[in-house]
């Protein structure tokens, strides 16, 4: 997938530039022709002669490298490449790539570039976690970058966290994905549900559930980024939808979510249900709050709530694919094989309250993922827009 693309590389000021060596190598070995653009910290950590060797190209650092006229276009660079890849990304490069500090060569290359850009930042842990990075992170997740997230490991701080830049071969294979699924989505229309329903007992009081809706939103910005227009149905969540082809519908209920479900479906290529919905709502509410002092004990009668995984997949035609999720506490292959045949799922991805960092308000998620022809695909645990970038590669995967 890699073969004759154009990549630029973008090198920053981290001790991880050493990966860089080994990034050109493998970049080459799968014929991309690969153009390195090095900051002026980047050149302490590693040499230009090593990367051009590698590279074979000359590489670019400075906008006048002569003093005879001659300078280094940052327009054409941009106009030449199939992708650019800032690895290592250093907080630095990520906070002046999210507001646009145009000071060196790489900035200026990144604000020109017409293709697809992808990061893999590199620092130490409480740097990489610090809320001015992530928001730096953010913001070039919503402007449509793409963010592969650093690895868990021993820093140069001799420190142990989050914040080792992605090896080599992870970041081929990243990049090889994209290609082989780019163009996919564009123009397709995805709808996805997220977060919990709350059903109410009186004016200040629900049933609900521990949902964050982070999950959710993941897959929205990422089926967003890859090209699609998206239909997200949220519950009531925190989070904000940042890509602009994210249409959000509010909801609290399940029966507003089945309604808005069931009105969106029927248009769209693919859905992918992703909400913790109440199985079950009181059968009355209270129109005033309900005072301990004149009721005492009371009872909740609850009734069923409309199944919407079970009437979209009652619903879906030729074409369409429809995916949903399994929250398991026990026997989860079972109970997933069960909801993935009687939802008329394409596939399910199934997670365990079992395993640590995955489930209900965590930043991480630990999936596997079971379609409909018995193939079952089990990933380590990874951060929610990680994992959502695997649920995409397998909805393309069947949509192609």
């Amino acid at each position: 997938m890699l073969k004759d693309k154009k990549i630029i590389l973008g090198i920053t000021g981290s001790i991880a530039a050493y990966k860089a060596a080994y990034l050109i190598r493998a970049l080459v070995k799968k014929g991309a022709e690969v153009q390195v653009v090095i900051t002026p910290a980047g050149k302490e950590f590693i040499t230009p002669l090593t990367l051009s060797t590698l590279s074979r190209r000359p590489v670019i650092s400075e906008f006048f490298s002569n003093r005879d006229g001659s300078w280094h276009s940052h327009v054409d660079l941009g106009i030449w490449a199939d992708a650019m890849l800032i690895a290592p990304a250093t907080a630095a490069t990520l906070g002046k790539m999210a507001h646009g500090i145009a000071d060196n060569m790489l900035i200026t290359t990144y604000l020109s570039c017409k293709a697809p850009v992808f990061a893999a930042p590199a620092m130490d842990l409480d740097m990489f976690a610090h809320p001015a990075t992530q928001h730096s992170i953010n913001m070039l997740r919503s402007f449509g970058n793409h963010i592969i997230e650093p690895a868990v490991g021993e820093l140069a701080s001799r420190l142990e966290g989050k914040g080792r830049m992605e090896e080599p071969e992870r970041i081929v294979e990243y990049l090889e994905n994209f290609f082989a699924t780019q163009g996919v989505l564009q123009k397709k229309k995805i709808l996805i549900t997220a977060g919990p329903t709350y059903e109410r007992i009186d004016p200040v009081r629900f049933v609900g559930n521990y949902s964050s809706g982070k999950m959710g939103f993941a897959l929205a910005e990422e089926c967003a980024r890859r090209g699609a227009a998206v239909t997200l149905v949220s519950g009531p969540v925190s989070l904000s939808a940042k890509h602009p082809d994210i249409k959000r519908i509010d909801t609290e209920s399940a029966e507003e979510m089945y309604r808005a479900s069931t009105e969106a479906f029927p248009d769209v290529d693919a859905a992918i249900l992703c909400a913790a919905v109440a199985d079950y709502r009181p059968a009355t509410i209270c129109g005033e709050k309900i005072k301990r002092e004149d009721r005492g004990d009371i009872t909740l009668h609850l009734t069923a709530n409309r199944d919407i995984a079970a009437s979209l997949g009652a619903m879906k035609r030729k074409g369409q694919t429809l995916a949903g999720f399994a929250l398991e506490t026990n026997d989860e292959i079972t109970h997933a094989e069960s909801k993935l045949r009687k939802k008329n799922f394409d596939f399910i991805v199934l997670n365990s309250l079992r395993d640590t960092g995955a489930g209900f308000g965590t930043d991480t998620n630990r999936i596997s993922i079971l379609d409909n022809k018995g193939e079952l695909t089990d990933y380590p645990l990874k951060s929610k827009q990680e994992a959502a970038v695997d649920i995409v590669n397998k909805l393309i995967s069947l949509m192609k």
